[in-house]
């Protein structure tokens, strides 16, 4: 174990808890029993490499699950290498291991192993396709936990090339292209089988998860064997409408068994090569799409359509569904450019050109008049942030909503950090820390003083009240109405958070009309 209990908190837990595959050991941390690195699947590893998963072999004797289980593989780092999460603010947790192929890890946090039934919220974390661990330090379930008498699940599934290589149409695995998001499914049949035994309700699953992790909760509710497995919906700035193409990810998938030298024939030697040569020839193919390489594909089997387009899916149309964006997303990305402060009005008109053609005029004038007071940086950061989430947002919740079965609720965070002199504003996954109630873990990104934590009082009973019973409002904050298309309420959380009406609607029909 890479991972030391700190004992003047934690204790390890005398009785082991029964699962489905064998008993499992946690510890005691104050008032929570916590579980990490405990195995849901078989190591991904020969045969089952570019494979749905699998069960492990069952054990009998107990598994210590007291330290994080190894992180999926990253794009851009070597196997083995340590990785944390995907901002500013979110390093790896404490004794998180390198990478490994061997990453089908789940952490767990409970208030009690009761019988009671208390709502389960599993975090699928972000980094797009490619990268992220459930470990990292900022997504640590043990506030949530404690706050809302709820029991929090944390995953690391395979990513990149080991989660989402399509070789089924080159005589693989028909769904080859999905075993990263099948890594999931697995997870979630895990809690309906085993959540009750740690105190948890598998009638009541909420998934969740921001950017990447958004992304994965849209692709789930368009998968027919996650039908039923989950209850609940939250998708924080990542609105997952469409997947790739069985086309094209096929395409890939034959660039790359050209790298490696494997005709499509003798998939078999694909067995035979190490995780770095895999990783490496992957790398050198070319970066396509806003995931840059590999991600889901609608394969007709795992992913049999879309996940929200053209419209939503009848799949899941009993499960409610919270979704919303921050203010100025871009900023995290946009802020490694040698030119970011320094971006002129020509930058601003060519860069909205390019991110909406046809429209980036337009686009413009009606950021202009959305926010007066940005500069021709953070305009160029608005016109990619309403292009590249708060667009997709909102088709997401209207074709939600237009299906009439179960709300959809949207927010939008405003307040602004004031790390890097403010200059992010209210950057990609600053809601992360807000939502899950860890400010201290992230004062580094959220920034010091009391703002932060006051809003983090608003945002976390919103999100645990969604989990509880499918409804965000509480008293913490203005009534908040569900999301149609005539109205278009949408929370504005700051610190006197408020309801608006289509909120930079300027901006929204620029986009859509």
């Amino acid at each position: 174990m890479s991972e030391t209990l700190d004992l003047t908190r934690s204790a390890p837990l005398t009785e082991a808890v029964a699962t489905t595959n064998g008993p499992v050991r946690g510890y005691l941390d104050g008032d929570l029993r916590i579980f990490k690195g405990l195995r849901y699947g078989a190591p991904p590893l020969g045969a089952l490499r570019f494979a749905p998963p699998k069960r492990p072999e069952p054990w009998t004797t107990p598994a210590e699950a007291v330290s994080l289980g190894a992180p999926a593989i990253q794009d851009g780092l070597a196997p083995g290498e340590t990785t944390g999460g995907r901002s500013a603010g979110d390093p790896p947790a404490p004794g998180q291991p390198g990478t490994d192929e061997d990453c089908l890890f789940l952490n767990l946090w409970t208030p009690g192993l009761d019988g009671g039934k208390r709502p389960v919220m599993v975090w699928l974390h972000g980094g797009g396709f490619a990268n992220g661990s459930g470990g990292a330090a900022m997504y640590d379930g043990a506030a949530l936990a404690r706050r809302g008498d709820v029991v929090t699940v944390t995953v690391n599934h395979r990513l990149n090339v080991f989660g989402y290589l399509h070789l089924g149409d080159l005589g693989g695995h028909p769904s080859s292209g999905q075993s990263g998001m099948l890594d999931i499914v697995l997870v979630l049949e895990w809690v309906q089988g085993n959540i009750a035994a740690f105190g948890g309700d598998p009638g009541n699953v909420t998934i969740f998860g921001e950017s990447g992790g958004g992304a994965k909760v849209s692709m789930l509710q368009a998968m027919p064997a996650a039908h039923g497995l989950f209850h609940k919906a939250i998708i924080q700035s990542g609105p997952g409408l469409r997947a790739t193409s069985r086309d094209k990810a096929t395409e890939r998938a034959r660039a790359l068994l050209a790298a490696l030298g494997v005709e499509p024939g003798h998939l078999e030697k694909l067995e035979t090569f190490s995780a770095a040569a895999i990783q490496s020839a992957a790398a050198g193919l070319p970066r396509e799409g806003p995931m840059g390489g590999f991600s889901p594909c609608v394969d007709g089997i795992a992913l049999p359509r879309d996940p929200f387009h053209p419209d939503a899916p009848a799949l899941s149309a009993n499960v409610p569904v919270m979704i919303g964006t921050n203010k100025d997303e871009a900023t995290l990305f946009l802020r490694a450019d040698p030119k970011f402060g320094e971006f002129t009005q020509e930058d601003l008109d060519r860069r909205a050109e390019a991110a909406a053609p046809g429209k980036g005029p337009a686009l413009v004038a009606a950021l202009r008049r959305a926010f007066p007071d940005y500069s021709p940086t953070h305009l160029v950061c608005a016109a990619q942030t309403a292009v590249g989430m708060w667009k997709g947002s909102i088709a997401l919740a209207e074709r939600k909503a237009a299906q009439g079965a179960a709300p959809v609720w949207m927010y939008m965070l405003a307040w602004e950090t004031s790390v890097a002199r403010g200059s992010l504003r209210c950057p990609h996954a600053l809601e992360i820390p807000l939502a899950l109630d860890n400010v201290e873990a992230a004062r580094n990104f959220v920034g010091r003083g009391e703002e932060p934590q006051k809003l983090a009082d608003q945002m976390s009973p919103a999100w645990l009240a969604f989990a509880r019973r499918g409804d965000p409002n509480t008293p913490s904050i203005p009534p908040w109405p569900a999301y149609d298309a005539a109205q278009r309420a949408t929370m504005i959380f700051d610190l006197a958070s408020r309801i608006e009406s289509d909120p930079m609607a300027e901006v929204r029909r620029v986009l859509t009309d």
